[in-house]
């Protein structure tokens, strides 16, 4: 089947979208909505002919000469009946304890036509709105995506709304939530002042006022304890998070931007709101950068980091992590992600609000190396799992495990796509595991792979279960089978190969380095710009070519 992807990004969801058709042998292109006015975007429809229009990340309006005239199907997130450009927002502050996602065709009224598919799901308590999106949501937009072209390739139609079971009761149309419906009250709990802030999670931030100046406060954990102090005042930091007083409870808060006309970047709380001389708390487990757990001969270390950005000396406090953990008497180290993100390399954000930016960049792009070379120069066999998705240096950090492993559903961006060369010792790494010809390939197409094919060409050794529970246990399973003896020892061996063919890592570290250099200082391939354009979410002026049909 012909099949355009109509889309105002190619965001995570697109992409897995993207993938898992390709995959299935149908022809799929995309046109980026923002890069057209409506007579552009029709004309570009109509070039193509598609047999269905797909939009699973539509924010536009689509052309109603383009759904007159062609099948096309909208993924909106939520259940039947529910209306309106804010569903999740108003999902999470309004506690449903389930939703849902919907594919229906476009019609004149948003989210009002026929409905193709529907599917529910549990909503956890305290998960953030970003989180909901790129788990459960995207999970049953790809139970949509299966239904809608399997109908469509057996002619079948829609029924309409009002004959659809509504498994989600009380949904309607609701409004767009601005900015302010989200604002915080220090005098309320710390429990509701972190639930506004998940549900703000992404865009548009929870607004807060701290000594007569506006912020956006995210990534945010709520505690018990009762300071006594005047709610609003920062009571406590660990590392980057800053603690406040409550009317009730203690809300940490973990990034946070200036809010004047404008938001500002999204950055470590503390590098925006100045937590003076706040004595040191211990973060929420909630926030931690990292948990170590030991089972038996295995430890196992969780690494987190907000939507996957590691910024200079986060980077240095992971690799202080992987080597302590690597100092323990264990012969195998599991190192993941969490459930909702695992790593997309360096901090563009603290890169670009630095007084240095390049300076800045120089010090991170270190920095994740030194993390780099913790990984892959460990005595002990090592593996590296991707919980989620991953971009850029992200994916090469994992690969620098002896064996690297991916939940289903995960999408790769194995490649550097920001006017950089790259490191992480992806010279090494990718060649190491794919050769240099289809590495060469991999690099320079730069675009997503599936968890799934990136098992099949070899870049992974194995994709596990989707439902995060039962990955849990396969991976331990997956690392328990490492350590039987007889494997154990021939994966030792196979390291000790893998070590000898190669040359010492640091030759690697260094040509890449140099090229980096060189991108950061002299700025030869548009880095400085393209990371602003990118932080500024600015509209694509294309689709570009690499996404349309062939």
């Amino acid at each position: 089947m012909k099949i355009l992807l109509l889309a105002s990004g190619f965001n995570g969801l697109t992409q897995r979208v993207w993938c898992a058709l390709r995959e299935q042998g149908h022809d799929v292109g995309v046109e980026l909505a923002p890069a057209h006015t409506p007579e552009s975007l029709t004309a570009a429809v109509e070039r193509v002919d598609p047999d269905l229009v797909l939009c699973p990340f539509l924010k536009h309006r689509v052309p109603e000469d383009v759904w007159r005239r062609w099948t096309t199907v909208i993924v909106h997130p939520g259940p039947v009946g529910d209306r309106g450009p804010s569903s999740l927002d108003h999902a999470l502050l309004g506690r449903s304890p389930r939703w849902g996602v919907t594919a229906l065709s476009a019609v004149e009224e948003m989210d009002a036509g026929p409905v193709w598919a529907s599917f529910t799901f549990d909503v956890p308590e305290g998960i953030t709105k970003s989180a909901l999106y790129n788990s459960r949501v995207a999970d049953a937009a790809m139970e949509c995506v299966a239904a809608v072209v399997r109908k469509v390739a057996n002619g079948e139609r829609p029924r309409p709304a009002d004959e659809h079971p509504r498994a989600v009761p009380g949904t309607g149309e609701l409004p767009l939530l601005r900015r302010p419906a989200f604002a915080l009250d220090w005098r309320a709990p710390a429990a509701d002042l972190a639930r506004r802030i998940a549900a703000a999670d992404g865009a548009p931030g929870a607004p807060a006022e701290l000594n007569g100046q506006g912020y956006c406060l995210f990534d945010a954990a709520a505690t018990d304890e009762h300071t006594g102090a005047e709610p609003g005042t920062v009571v406590g930091r660990d590392a980057e998070a800053v603690a406040f007083a409550t009317g009730c409870g203690t809300l940490w808060v973990g990034y946070a931007a200036t809010l004047d006309r404008r938001r500002g970047p999204k950055l470590p709380a503390s590098m925006v709101v100045d937590p003076k001389d706040a004595p040191f708390k211990q973060a929420p487990a909630a926030l931690a950068e990292t948990a170590y757990r030991r089972d038996g001969d295995i430890g196992f270390l969780r690494l987190r980091s907000y939507n996957g950005a590691m910024h200079t000396e986060q980077c240095h406090r992971l690799t202080q992590a992987v080597e302590k953990a690597l100092a323990e008497d264990t012969r195998i180290l599991v190192l993941t992600g969490t459930e909702h993100a695992f790593s997309n390399g360096i901090h563009l954000g603290v890169i670009d609000a630095a007084p240095d930016p390049a300076a800045e960049a120089w010090a991170n792009i270190n920095a994740i190396d030194d993390l780099c070379v913790a990984i892959a120069g460990a005595d002990q066999l090592t593996v590296a799992a991707f919980t989620a998705n991953a971009g850029a240096g992200g994916v090469m950090a994992g690969l620098c495990a002896d064996v690297t492993v991916a939940r289903d559903g995960v999408v790769l961006n194995p490649y550097y796509d920001m006017g950089i060369f790259g490191s992480e010792l992806h010279t090494w790494s990718v060649a190491d595991r794919i050769g240099e010809r289809q590495a060469a390939r991999l690099l320079g197409d730069k675009l997503p792979i599936s968890a799934s094919e990136a098992a099949r060409t070899g870049l992974i050794g194995a994709v596990g279960p989707r439902d995060w529970e039962e990955f849990q246990r396969w991976l331990r399973a997956v690392a328990f089978g490492y350590n039987d003896p007889v494997t154990r020892g021939r994966m030792f061996a196979a390291k000790s190969r893998r070590r000898a063919a190669s040359k010492p890592l640091s030759y690697y570290r260094t040509i890449e380095l140099a090229e980096m250099a060189r991108d950061m200082f002299d700025d030869r391939h548009g880095f400085h710009g393209m990371r602003r354009a990118f932080l500024g979410k600015s509209a694509p002026a294309e689709t570009p070519a690499k996404l349309r049909f062939a």
